[in-house]
């Protein structure tokens, strides 16, 4: 009986398809309003229009911001925690695990009400900024997304490293800052990436948090919904440069910690 062989090129047309209908084409609609006017010519003015906007460059330093204290805050908690459960020597570690992740499959809506019922609560005795709420919204939203990639990379951190330095003579504290951190960037890099892009365009915690539209993601949707096309996409082409940068230097970061850390081995 004859085999039958499908070709990758043959393989790979429900890729392109999908690729090119629902990335391509509309990449290609975004860059076309974002440098014409109403009147469909082409021009500049929604370029300039926005980094002259005070309000507009406002919003962009608030959104990172935001971004950026989110991922140190979620940083912050997520290492301890990720490193008690890969190294703590519990049997059960994935169900721990499990325990953090859980809360994400509770509707989004439903989580951000619920915390804010309860910061609502407590500031009768607690002066809460809305900044802070803000923070606390979003830590407590992306912080599962810190812990997981944390958790991968060490837990696959061979324990014969650590016993190697400890051997050698080196202290807890050198043996975690010269060997356990190095390796376990790659980890650190990738919970940051998925918590810092979400982070700066996610204005449903603003608004329901901070009851405020100060924030990237919700400047494109005024503009949207106030049928500006033009300045509404020019400033998700704007977005999307800026998280295509951040993302090809965390991943030049990667590449070469990766490098570095085949040295250990």
């Amino acid at each position: 009986m004859k085999k039958f062989y499908l070709k990758r090129s043959t393989l790979g047309i429900p890729y392109i398809l999908f690729l090119s209908l629902f990335v391509i084409a509309p990449l290609i609609i975004i860059c076309y309003y974002a440098f014409t006017n109403g009147a469909g010519q082409f021009t500049l003015q929604n370029l300039t229009a926005f980094f002259t906007s005070g309000d507009a460059i406002g919003t962009l330093i608030y959104s990172l911001l935001v971004a950026v204290v989110t991922t140190i805050v979620c940083l912050l908690i997520a290492y301890p925690v990720a490193f008690i459960l890969a190294k703590g020597g519990y049997k059960r570690g994935n169900v721990l695990l499990m325990l953090f992740i859980m809360p994400m499959w509770i509707n989004f809506t439903l989580r951000i009400t619920a915390l804010k019922e309860i910061l609502t609560l407590l500031e009768g005795n607690l002066a809460f900024h809305p900044f802070l709420n803000t923070i606390l919204g979003m830590t407590y939203d992306f912080l599962p997304f810190m812990i997981l990639p944390l958790y991968n990379t060490l837990v696959k951190i061979d324990s014969s490293y650590t016993e190697a330095a400890s051997d050698l003579g080196a202290k807890t504290s050198h043996v975690f800052f010269k060997v356990i951190l190095p390796l376990s960037i790659p980890g650190i890099v990738s919970g940051v990436t998925m918590v810092f892009l979400p982070a700066m365009t996610n204005y449903v915690v603003l608004d329901m948090m901070y009851n405020s539209t100060y924030i990237m993601g919700s400047l494109i949707g005024s503009y949207f919904n106030a049928y500006d096309w033009n300045n509404g996409s020019l400033i998700s082409l704007i977005l999307l440069i800026l998280m295509l940068i951040i993302s090809w230097i965390t991943g030049e970061f990667t590449d070469s910690d990766e490098t570095t850390g085949g040295a250990y081995e």
